[in-house]
């Protein structure tokens, strides 16, 4: 989490040891944003082996 934090925020490591759970919540949600994709399901899965074979 940490890592995460230090790329999408720019924290430090103090920065984030000082920050509360609602400080790190804020941040990511304004990261993944309104427009977050759902995560891949099975059938998607399914549809981009097919759509992308591996040779």
């Amino acid at each position: 989490m940490l890592g995460l934090m230090a790329r999408v925020a720019g924290w430090r490591p103090e920065d984030f040891w000082a920050a509360t759970p609602a400080d790190v919540a804020g941040v990511l949600a304004g990261w993944v944003g309104e427009e977050a994709e759902a995560p891949l399901d099975r059938g998607g899965l399914t549809a981009m082996m097919e759509a992308f074979p591996d040779g």
